[in-house]
């Protein structure tokens, strides 16, 4: 039986969409959990409780992102391979690994979201600023898991 590299690699892609969306539904639930503790003690917390229970979802784009980028260019150029054998496989493992670097990123930031939106009500808001600082830490490591993965479409050949 023949396996069609064009459909791994978009199978690569889904993963990878699944993982981002999953990674920022936890993040947001998260910290969207903590936001409503904090909102029952001090309602004026409403804009930072939504900043900072907002961040996780960033993933959900990144991930968004690299599915367009491996059917806009990596099928196409598996399409046009004149012997594409181990193509699909190879997106699909980059998938893979962007759907962890996604995920992951977006659970663990909705906790840290979650620690600083807990101690808004106890500092009038002035946390804010750094509370986001500490989830920008996290954010970057889906950022990498998005250049790595377009870096490694990228030396195969597939963009």
């Amino acid at each position: 039986m023949l396996v069609d590299q064009a459909a791994l690699a978009t199978l690569g892609g889904g993963i990878a969409l699944a993982g981002g969306l999953a990674g920022s539904s936890l993040g947001v639930a998260i910290s969207g959990a903590a936001g409503a503790a904090v909102l029952g003690q001090d309602s004026r917390q409403l804009r930072n409780v939504i900043i900072l229970a907002a961040l996780p979802m960033s993933r959900a784009f990144y991930a968004f992102i690299f599915l367009i980028l491996v059917i806009t260019s990596a099928i196409p150029a598996i399409g046009s391979m004149g012997d594409p054998s181990g193509s699909g496989f190879a997106v699909c493992g980059i998938g893979i690994m962007a759907s962890l670097a996604f995920g992951v990123s977006g659970a663990y930031q909705g906790s840290v979201c979650a620690a600083g939106i807990a101690g808004l009500s106890k500092t009038g808001g002035r946390i804010l600023t750094n509370a986001i600082m500490l989830a920008v830490f996290v954010e970057l490591l889906a950022v990498l898991g998005l250049v790595f993965s377009i870096m490694a479409l990228s030396i195969l050949g597939l963009m």
